[in-house]
């Protein structure tokens, strides 16, 4: 009796004459997990080092059924070759390498049952030719219709297990194709490869947020599911390491698998670059200061973990020079104390802020003063014993602090009657829970320094510069938690509401106060799919934290007032997607009259070439009172 039942078991855990098809099934997971299947027919389409893709001899006709699939073995198949029909048998298993990650339906612990001809004909199918084309807005239906939706983490696709729908979600259609042999015709690079060679790209097939330099804007609600990572060559080939943003690539055959948090292509061998953006690098920028209140420039930059011994001074000095065309302030971010990442009780940036100055005036710039408040050690997050933290360098012969009074690191600034600060410069309620392990924005009040003698009124202005907490513990938009987890995003609210409640009570007390805030939000932003029909949409921001921030404040988004390109408003490349970080808002009393650029010198370049990781911004404001 316990013989028959022990092979009842047997017998239930094995499932015969089983298609390809049929055990990758219709949804993320394999109706089979866990079991063992036999009869399994198909031709190889390539080999790994690790094992090799089988597709059916059997196809069904649901498009949402990949016929294909990875069986893993390291030594399986050493004498098989592409071409092979063969029968195999093994376990069915969904892999994957951290709990964050989707998982990977293969077969492994392989059994070959029969070879049965070689020098079968295999051809890649072609992408948007052969398949449809991969959607071009929406990631998952667990998403909500919004891939930036907060609460984040609502669902898991290893739970759910939706039903696939590749017409319509990203995710659905690449998971649709898992294991199979494809081919992207006229690739495009949208981004740098990363610090393992795998490169975004797209292909010959409709895209939506397609920017001048052929890389895509992240946008509202949609963050690019039309690209695809490609990874590494099957053969052991390297792909380059210098491609950048809207190269062009020979077309790209490889199998279509899921690793590392993102679905990828892996290629037969390395990729080639066979055309290249031009010109390397933009033009510097026409905004250029008018030496009076009417044309103040306000430039913007994140200098990545600067310290006093940094080897991009000289580099960073150029951008501000001949790129930026040394505006009267610059809002500076990521400065770190003046020795480093020395973990010791050093917190002053004086030594950092003087070697940026006096680059600047080596390479054919002014003597920039600067000014900052210095943090708490080891409070302000980035690199241990960086201490980072916002400064601004400015040109003291044209504007300077309007009655200095500088605040400490630990006491909140406050907007006082007239409207003046209670601390100038001074930071905003730094010991609010919400900064912790993040930087607090630097507040100061400026006066244009004139020489028409001293009857005239003051031409005062405020600035906010801003560096929000770390994007840190995000998930991937290629990963289990939908939507992706948006590391920090609660604190980051906190953050934009304290900052634009400061700001509002300037303007609160004085309706026409100009008022600029600038830097690292740490947030993406872009233009809205409803476009400026919509003056609530027409600031362009989408996510949480910088709604709050324009709905609480009243500023203004200087990208839309001065009327910027939807698509050119990125600052920064990460995974797929071109996107803006670092923003600039403005009071109406500024926004009528305010020019604008980002200066691509950073996203543009290969990564070798790159100066910072975010690009610069600078601005023409008239702050005549």
């Amino acid at each position: 009796m316990a013989n028959t039942l022990l092979r009842l078991v047997a017998l239930a855990a094995t499932a015969l004459a089983t298609t390809i098809a049929e055990i990758n099934g219709a949804k993320f997971l394999s109706p089979f997990n866990g079991q063992t299947v036999s009869n399994v027919s198909g031709i190889i389409t390539a080999k790994g080092p690790d094992g090799l893709w089988l597709r059916s001899t059997t196809p069904d006709r649901d498009e949402r059924t990949s016929e294909s699939v990875y069986v893993f073995g390291r030594t399986f198949g050493a004498n098989l070759t592409v071409g092979d029909a063969i029968v195999v048998g093994g376990r069915i298993t969904e892999f994957r390498s951290n709990r964050d990650y989707l998982y990977l339906t293969e077969l492994d612990r392989p059994v070959l049952e029969k070879r049965i001809s070689s020098g079968n004909n295999v051809d890649a199918r072609v992408i948007g030719k052969d398949t449809r084309d991969p959607p071009t807005e929406q990631y998952s239906s667990l998403d909500g219709g919004d891939v930036f939706a907060v609460p984040n983490n609502k669902s898991l696709v290893s739970v759910a297990n939706p039903t696939l729908e590749p017409r319509k979600y990203g995710l659905d259609f690449w998971e649709s194709l898992s294991g199979e042999l494809v081919t992207v015709r006229k690739p495009v690079a949208l981004t740098k490869p990363n610090n393992f060679g795998d490169t975004w790209v797209a292909g010959n097939w409709k895209l939506t947020g397609k920017n001048d330099r052929d890389g895509l804007t992240m946008t509202d609600k949609d963050a690019n599911p039309e690209a695809i990572l490609i990874g590494s060559p099957l053969d052991g080939t390297k792909n380059p390491t210098t491609t950048k943003m809207g190269d062009d690539v020979e077309d790209i055959t490889g199998v279509v698998s899921y690793a590392f948090g993102f679905y990828r292509i892996l290629p037969t061998t390395a990729y080639k670059v066979t055309k290249s953006q031009k010109p390397v690098l933009p033009k510097p920028t026409k905004l250029e200061s008018s030496g009076k209140c009417d044309g103040i420039t306000v430039g913007a930059y994140n200098v990545e973990n600067l310290a006093a011994s940094s080897s991009h001074h000289p580099a960073l000095a150029a951008h501000i020079v001949d790129y930026l065309k040394s505006p009267d302030i610059i809002f500076v971010q990521e400065v770190q104390d003046d020795n480093g990442v020395t973990n010791d009780a050093v917190v002053s940036a004086n030594l950092t802020l003087t070697t940026l100055a006096n680059a600047i005036r080596t390479a054919g710039g002014p003597q920039y003063a600067f000014t900052d408040v210095v943090p708490v050690d080891d409070q302000d997050g980035g690199a241990p014993g960086g201490n980072i933290r916002t400064a601004y360098l400015y040109k003291p012969s044209l504007i300077r602090l309007y009655k200095p009074n500088p605040g400490g690191s630990l006491d909140a600034n406050e907007v006082l009657n007239g409207p003046t600060l209670k601390y100038n410069p001074g930071r905003i309620d730094p010991t609010n829970e919400a900064w912790t392990a993040s930087r607090k924005p630097l507040v100061a009040q400026w006066e244009v320094i004139s020489s028409k003698g001293s009857s005239k009124k003051a031409d005062i202005f405020f600035t906010v510069n801003v560096h929000f907490g770390s994007k840190g513990g995000s998930s991937s938009l290629h990963g289990d938690a939908r939507p992706p987890v948006n590391g920090g995003v609660d604190d980051r609210i906190t953050q934009s509401v304290l900052t634009a409640n400061f700001v509002k009570d300037i303007l609160t007390k004085d309706k026409n106060a100009r008022v600029i805030t600038a830097g690292d939000f740490n947030e993406v932003s872009g233009p809205s799919a409803l476009g400026i029909r919509n003056t609530l949409i027409e600031q362009f921001t989408f996510v949480e934290p910088l709604e709050q921030y324009v709905k609480i404040s009243g500023l203004k988004d200087a990208d839309a007032a001065a009327k910027i390109e939807e698509l050119e408003r990125y600052t920064y490349l990460f995974d797929m997607n071109a996107q803006q970080l670092d923003h600039m808002f403005v009071s109406d009393a500024l926004a009528k009259k305010v020019k604008y650029e980002h200066v691509h010198v950073n996203t543009w370049p290969e990564f070798a070439a790159q100066v910072s990781d975010h690009d610069p911004s600078v601005a023409r404001l008239d702050v005549c009172a």
